[in-house]
């Protein structure tokens, strides 16, 4: 099997990294897994994947992961796909600075972490792809979300600089913007909010009450409008992968697309007011 067919993919123990990485190897692909919890990594092993720890929050997890996956391979790499993050919800006014810098730990510098110590081997053999899972809400910023969105905003920036300064060396940055997928990323916030979120003392305690926490804890069963599974990203994550000339952006489901085109065309004092239905 080529260097070209090799994968690294973060946050495999649900959602939508655990969905491409079966559905890329399905497809030939050689998957290595990476997962945070080595219970998860056991559970994909037993599912035919090769899977070992990769905890974004630890930058000794990441070198670990990077050294095992080149000794895999001896020694090179075809993409990695930054995917694994992590939502602390709360409005900006409530959230401690040690929440932000938690977050952002997880889900921008350590993934330009990975990303540099991948560069060199991509640079070495003339090629790679570097996959970012970035989100709608890296271009259209929704209230209560507001952690979350500014990790996904730095995350277009810095993407879209890394793919100028990498302009002819055959190695392609490119943005995956979901919108709704199922997945678990709802019921992965709450200890996060718990943890650093004092609603009781908030100057909109009874928003949280009333408006917030009910969304946050609901266990309808039932997606959300437009949700689309993890498949969809599947789908998008191998024409990434594959196409010649890959776009930048791939943007998946009708509410990341429609947000795209109403921030494109209209006033940003309209654009708040539709942000703000949402």
């Amino acid at each position: 099997m080529t260097d070209k067919k090799t994968i690294l993919i973060t946050g495999c123990s649900s959602g939508i990294g655990y969905d491409t990485a079966h559905g890329l190897k399905k497809r030939g692909w050689r998957v290595f897994a990476t997962c945070r919890k080595p219970q998860d990594c056991a559970r994909l092993e037993s599912e035919g994947l090769e899977s070992f720890v990769l905890d974004y929050a630890d930058e000794a997890s990441i070198a670990a992961a990077v050294d095992e996956t080149l000794e895999r391979t001896g020694g090179t790499l075809g993409a990695v796909f930054n995917n694994g993050a992590f939502a602390c919800p709360g409005l900006l006014e409530d959230l401690p600075t040690g929440a932000l810098r938690d977050i952002f730990e997880t889900n921008f510098f350590a993934q330009h972490e990975l990303t540099r110590r991948l560069i060199p081997v991509f640079r070495a053999q003339g090629h790679g792809r570097i996959l970012m899972n970035s989100s709608v809400l890296g271009f259209a910023a929704l209230p209560w979300r507001g952690a979350y969105n500014s990790t996904k905003f730095a995350m277009e920036g810095w993407a879209d600089t890394l793919r100028l300064e990498l302009q002819g060396t055959n190695i392609h940055v490119v943005l995956i913007e979901p919108g709704p997928i199922t997945s678990l990323i709802r019921q992965n916030s709450q200890p996060h909010y718990e943890k650093w979120l004092d609603p009781e003392n908030s100057a909109r305690r009874d928003d949280y009450k009333t408006k917030f926490e009910p969304r946050l804890y609901a266990d309808t069963g039932k997606p959300d409008p437009f949700e689309l599974p993890p498949s969809a990203v599947t789908r998008v994550v191998l024409d990434a992968l594959t196409l010649l000339k890959p776009r930048a952006r791939y943007r998946i489901t009708k509410p990341t697309k429609v947000m795209a085109f109403l921030k494109r065309i209209l006033p940003t004092s309209l654009f708040d007011k539709i942000l703000l239905k949402v």
